[in-house]
């Protein structure tokens, strides 16, 4: 069994938090040359280059990003076990750490995650945004708490994780004033040949919609396709296009994107997974979550 040598990681660490081998060694009180050669050693036991020279400074690598990550889990709780023991208060609250598909909107994810926010004793949120097969294999290792995506586990991933529906809402469609103006007469039809904005065809809501333009025989004019909603949302205020997004937030999205409500497409229905690896829910701040959402935001 191959095991993680914690003083490289302590140097590891500290040179990641410094951005530099030279202010590392100052903080450790020792030489330049031996925080170098620990580097060296943790890499070649990973097996990864952790860091990449720009200019004076050391930057992360995509690997090193993972690995500091884990290093700042390992050594919070190194001073958590030590203030449990000595008996004193820990005063950091506890960390919540949330994995959240790339594809979801960020809007309705807020309202999601928010009242974990307000809860006494309170919690650290940590939010990680990523693809899901990488953040169900971080769940897998117990790394995050919560997965929160717009589709429940793929049957295919040998992990061992439960889907929990925090709700679903149906989708509008949004745009300027003018894009808006232009097809609220006559809608749904009237998105034939429209510009339109959507996301790619791997996102649940995607294909759902493509189903319903099938069914209407619609066949918008799709001026790009992203991944990220953010991103959407930010083209379409500038005018590039319609988009959807969920009902739930109407009010928000048209608020922040100073965009217009066009219509509410009513058999198009994006769902919200939490995906822990409980069965039942026993988490605190899970179980807040998944209790809000079912009496409030998607009531």
């Amino acid at each position: 069994m191959d095991w993680l040598n914690y003083h490289h990681l302590l140097y590891f660490w500290t040179v990641a938090r410094e951005h530099s081998v030279s202010k590392a060694a100052v903080s450790l009180h020792v030489a330049q040359p031996t925080v170098s050669a620990q580097l060296r050693a943790l890499e070649r036991s990973l097996g990864q280059k952790l860091f990449d020279r720009q200019g004076r400074h050391l930057v992360l690598t995509a690997e090193g990003e993972k690995v500091f990550r884990y290093a700042e889990e390992i050594f919070s709780l190194g001073r958590e076990l030590l203030q449990s023991v000595k008996g004193e208060p820990q005063h950091s609250p506890r960390r919540f750490r949330v994995g959240v598909s790339d594809a979801l909107p960020k809007l309705t994810t807020y309202r999601l995650l928010e009242p974990a926010l307000a809860m006494q004793p309170s919690f650290r949120l940590h939010v990680r945004i990523d693809k899901i097969e990488r953040l169900l294999g971080e769940l897998a290792v117990h790394a995050i708490d919560l997965v929160v995506a717009d589709a429940p586990m793929m049957p295919s991933l040998r992990v061992r994780a439960y889907s929990h529906l925090l709700g679903e809402t149906t989708v509008s469609i949004f745009g300027t004033a003018d894009l808006a103006r232009s097809v609220r007469r006559g809608f749904p039809k009237s998105l034939h040949g429209a510009p339109m904005l959507l996301q790619t065809t791997n996102t649940a809501v995607r294909q759902s919609l493509d189903q319903w333009f099938d069914v209407h025989q619609i066949e918008p004019m799709v001026v790009g396709e992203v991944e990220d909603m953010a991103m959407l949302q930010t083209l379409g205020e500038h005018g590039l296009g319609l988009f959807a997004a969920p009902t739930v937030v109407r009010r928000e999205v048209c608020r922040r994107y100073k965009v217009a409500w066009v219509g509410e497409v009513e058999r198009v229905r994006e769902r919200f997974y939490g995906i822990s690896v409980e069965r039942r829910i026993t988490h605190p701040a899970v179980r807040l979550i998944a209790d809000q959402a079912k009496r409030r935001l998607f009531s």
